[in-house]
């Protein structure tokens, strides 16, 4: 899994993209940057684009993207590989174009019914797609929290995918010190998060991996 942050710039200065020219003015408020792709294919076919920007509904917020990945689903879900995944992105072509899961930045806007957040607040967590981004909606039940301050943006959005998974799986477990456990594929997102929190819990842990990554576990 790879952790994307923003481009960050100084005052004055940009980033020009060969070939592309954003918007100017009011459409600049009603626009955003975002990595779309419309066929199925390596990464090649994503390319940068001028999209509409989202607009919260009464229980959303509008997150300020920060912090991104790219993990094994969005690999997945672009290369439409194995074939079964069409069946739930779109059999001829992508029916979302955005891809991106996890996520991290600052809420730029809330939806009327929305209590436990508010404009300013730094959040991350897990959204279907759309995270590769400048901005995303994401319902309030939904998977989001407030990020712990002593946590930067690009932890927080690598956090969601294997160590959450993992912590879950170990809370189903009820793992708990003295226990045994085994871990496969323990240098993977989930693996490395897994082998960590069960230490964390006091358990035995024995871990399998592929030899090249060893070092790594």
């Amino acid at each position: 899994m790879k952790t994307i942050s923003e481009t960050r710039t100084t005052p004055g200065a940009g980033t020009r993209l060969r070939g592309f020219s954003g918007p100017t003015g009011d459409e600049k408020e009603k626009s955003m940057r975002a990595v779309v792709y419309d066929r199925y294919g390596p990464p090649e076919v994503q390319r940068l684009e001028e999209v509409e920007r989202p607009v919260p509904s009464e229980d959303e917020v509008l997150v300020k993207i920060h912090a991104t990945t790219v993990n094994r689903t969005d690999c997945g879900m672009r290369s439409a590989e194995p074939f079964i995944t069409r069946f739930f992105t779109g059999l001829r072509r992508p029916k979302r174009r955005i891809l991106g899961m996890e996520l991290a930045g600052e809420v730029e806007a809330v939806g009327q019914a929305v209590s436990e957040f508010k404009v300013g607040d730094q959040v991350f967590g897990v959204k279907g797609s759309g995270a590769h981004a400048e901005y995303v909606c994401v319902r309030e039940g939904a998977a989001l929290a407030h990020k712990p301050a002593g946590m930067s943006f690009e932890e927080a959005a690598a956090v969601c995918d294997g160590a959450a998974i993992a912590l879950s799986c170990l809370r189903l477990a009820d793992l708990g010190k003295g226990q045994r456990i085994l871990i496969y594929g323990a240098s993977g997102s989930v693996g490395t998060a897994g082998v960590q929190l069960a230490r964390y819990f006091g358990a035995d842990v024995t871990a399998v991996c592929n030899t090249k990554n060893l070092e790594l576990v």
